[in-house]
């Protein structure tokens, strides 16, 4: 076993094992949210095993108590006074998840704990996913001003129904057994098995996926919902979230929620109610695009996506939600535009406007060029150089 990387405090420690590689993301204090570095050192492994004949699998899991809680909420907050400051690794982050989604060497994810936003799209594409007890997913976003990102307005578009709005718009959370249940992680096994699984999985010294499948199955138990699973209320579900409009949405929903036996969903209307309303416009939006659009069309609206709200294009309501949730922990943001009502459609159209093509995402279409467009490469790295 040979550990790559400098030593045991990088945020991310790689581990080549013959056949076998092994990635831990080590920021457990953090809950191994995703910074900067994290982003270039999971491009530099991915990249060097995938060229590598000799490696057939990846494994990759999270230390401490978290898969991935997402994106490094405090690294975007520190940059909202310096133009384009977390550019470099939104870029970075985008292009890792093409990749991601299309890599060529076998893919486990064992995501035991928290996999939030974009730490679960370092879960959900992979060829398995497993998942625990103790597993708990959420695109929790546009509560914050955000978007659903990370390929989630892809993957969530083409959930069952309107699933994929549902947990696009309220965030709402799913268990380890709810995930495989809507096909969002592969396998469940007790987190007592996890460490035996991990072991069985680097002995098998291969990525043939019919014998990785076999070995995890060894290890999986049948997945039964409970009764009260929100994956049970899917006529609710499709019935409100496939209206026209977030308003019509939250309409619908309040006039269920007022039925005999649905006291479950005035928690979620509640957090709907606070969430920021230029957020819910946007994320309802990329959700309801991705159903018409491929893969690399949702990264490139995602990375516009992401680029125009933390430059703070049509509002800063990303800013102040970072602030109410971790920085000042008030849970008290003041939303700009504060109402739905407020929030100027043709002003979300500035948002979704397409780059000039050089500054869009690029995206590899032949094979042999997949690795390339790295950040150091763009024009956006030339306009840094030069200023």
């Amino acid at each position: 076993m040979a550990q790559v990387g400098s030593s045991n405090e990088e945020v991310v420690l790689g581990e080549e094992i013959e056949h076998v590689r092994l990635i831990t993301l080590n920021r457990p204090r953090q809950l191994n949210v995703i910074s900067s570095r994290v982003v270039s050192l999971l491009a530099e492994y991915l990249e060097k095993w995938e060229k590598d004949d000799k490696v057939e699998l990846l494994l990759i899991k999270g230390a401490g108590r978290a898969f991935s809680a997402g994106g490094d909420l405090k690294m975007f907050y520190d940059g909202r006074t310096e133009k384009d400051s977390c550019l470099e690794v939104v870029y970075r982050m985008y292009w890792l998840c093409s990749h991601i989604h299309t890599y060529k060497k076998t893919q486990v994810a064992l995501a035991h704990g928290i996999s939030m936003g974009g730490g679960a799209s370092l879960m959900v594409p992979l060829n398995f996913s497993v998942v625990t007890e103790k597993t708990v997913f959420s695109t929790p976003e546009a509560s914050i001003g955000f978007h659903t990102d990370c390929g989630f307005s892809y993957i969530h578009s083409h959930l069952p129904g309107h699933l994929g709005e549902y947990l696009a718009l309220t965030g709402a959370r799913l268990s380890g057994k709810e995930l495989v249940a809507a096909g969002l992680a592969t396998h469940f096994v007790p987190s007592e098995k996890m460490p035996e699984l991990e072991k069985r999985l680097v002995s098998l010294n291969s990525g043939n996926a019919g014998a990785v499948k076999s070995a995890i199955e060894d290890f999986s138990v049948e997945v039964k919902l409970d009764e009260e699973s929100v994956l049970n209320k899917q006529s609710i579900i499709d019935e409100c979230f496939s209206k026209d409009t977030v308003a019509e949405i939250i309409e619908s929903f309040e006039a269920e929620a007022r039925k005999e036996g649905n006291r479950w969903m005035g928690p979620v209307l509640k957090g709907l109610k606070r969430s920021s309303p230029t957020g819910l416009k946007i994320t309802l939006r990329s959700i309801r695009e991705g159903r018409k659009q491929s893969l690399p069309e949702c990264l490139k609206k995602e990375f516009r996506l992401t680029i125009n709200i933390l430059r703070s294009t049509i509002s800063t309501d990303v800013y102040e939600g970072i602030r109410a949730l971790t920085i000042d922990k008030d849970n008290y943001p003041k939303w700009d535009p504060p109402s739905l009502d407020k929030v100027d459609d043709k002003k979300v159209d500035l948002v979704f406007r397409p780059f000039k093509e050089d500054l869009e995402l690029p995206i590899p279409e032949k094979e042999e060029c997949r690795w390339d467009g790295k950040y150091e490469n763009s024009a956006y790295a030339i306009l840094k150089a030069t200023e």
